[in-house]
């Protein structure tokens, strides 16, 4: 074998979600901010995300998390995270996964029973704070970046469906919410198939109808995922739901999404649903749940915003070397329509 790239992984889970974590084999990345390194992957760097994600290597229900040195001066460390079709701004589950894998391998040395750590995603800082107990990184909370909602209560027009009535909301990544019961959905695995298609188009005419834009981050920008909501129940403490979030190119995400949690948390609390403090369990459509509150008031480029924090747990499931043989006729490899959905 004349091997020409090598790539060591950490793979891990959390609620059931795959988001691996490069720990060698890429020294660094052009750009000064995390964001700047992210669009370099993007548009000049893309073939790490394909090498890794696509087949034969790769599975459209996987997500890679690139480890990289900060220039931030608060920052401990940096991440980039790849998805199966896109780069995202932030991630919750890949933020948990991150901070686990790092812990873990010793990256970064452990303190129990609370370890602190501040880490540069594209989307801004986040501060961590991992509780660990035996050496082992028992629960991961962190404050995500400031989420806001674009637009409440907004009708748009969906192939298939009609008009639909749904909310949209930055959470680290642009969300369009809808309500599944009016649909006929109560987020079942048996639904997954459905629910994705739907979803995938329900974004599409979303992303066309109501045009989002970050007030501070440009570059981010296009509503790229679908969040259907569950049914809101009351709490010892605060509120329970569950939720499915649709990760494209059309498929379910088997954990309850940091990101969606926290753009739902925004809309929950523009709509006066949730106060701050009060206690969030959002669960997937397997059952995991992830913690959730919202801890600050504030506003982002004008717009009344939250901070939320988001907490749940990861397991390490092994360690890989990628490797490419010189002569592998599928370098950045391939996508078949199957089950790398392309729905227009």
């Amino acid at each position: 074998m004349k091997m020409k790239r090598m790539i060591n992984v950490v793979g891990v889970h959390v609620g059931g979600e795959r988001n691996d974590v490069i720990t060698g084999g890429v020294l660094d990345v052009p750009g000064k901010t995390m964001l700047d390194k992210m669009l370099y992957l993007q548009n000049e760097g893309d073939d790490l995300r394909r090498f890794l994600l696509h087949e034969p290597r790769g599975s459209v229900t996987q997500c890679i998390n690139l480890v990289l040195p900060s220039s931030h001066p608060e920052a401990d460390v940096g991440f980039i995270i790849m998805e199966a079709e896109f780069y995202a701004a932030m991630s919750g589950s890949n933020t948990i996964c991150t901070v686990t894998a790092l812990l873990e391998t010793g990256m970064i040395a452990m303190q129990e029973p609370v370890t602190h750590m501040t880490l540069e995603a594209p989307g801004g800082i986040v501060r961590v704070e991992a509780t660990c107990r035996d050496g082992k990184c028992v629960s991961v909370k962190f404050a995500n970046v400031p989420c806001f909602v674009h637009a409440l209560d907004r009708v748009i027009e969906v192939p298939g469906i009609g008009s639909l009535t749904v909310d949209a909301a930055y959470g680290g990544m642009n969300y369009v919410l809808v309500d599944a019961a009016a649909l006929g959905y109560d987020i079942t695995p048996s639904e997954a198939g459905e629910l994705s298609e739907v979803g995938e188009i329900i974004k599409a005419a979303a992303a066309e109808q109501i045009p989002v834009v970050h007030p501070e981050y440009p570059d981010i920008h296009t509503i790229n995922q679908t969040l259907f909501t569950g049914p809101l129940f009351d709490i010892d403490g605060g509120k329970r739901s569950k939720n499915g979030v649709i990760v494209s190119p059309g498929r379910l995400d088997r954990s309850p999404c940091g990101t969606g949690t926290s753009a739902r948390l925004a809309v929950m609390h523009a709509k006066g649903q949730i106060k701050p403090g009060e206690r969030f369990i959002h669960e997937s459509i397997i059952g995991s749940t992830f913690n959730a509150e919202i801890v600050e008031l504030l506003t982002v480029g004008g717009l009344p915003g939250i901070r939320p924090t988001i907490e749940g747990s990861a397991w390490i499931t092994g360690f890989h070397q990628y490797v490419l043989d010189e002569s592998d006729p599928f370098p950045t490899g391939y996508t078949l329509s199957d089950i790398w959905r392309d729905i227009k």
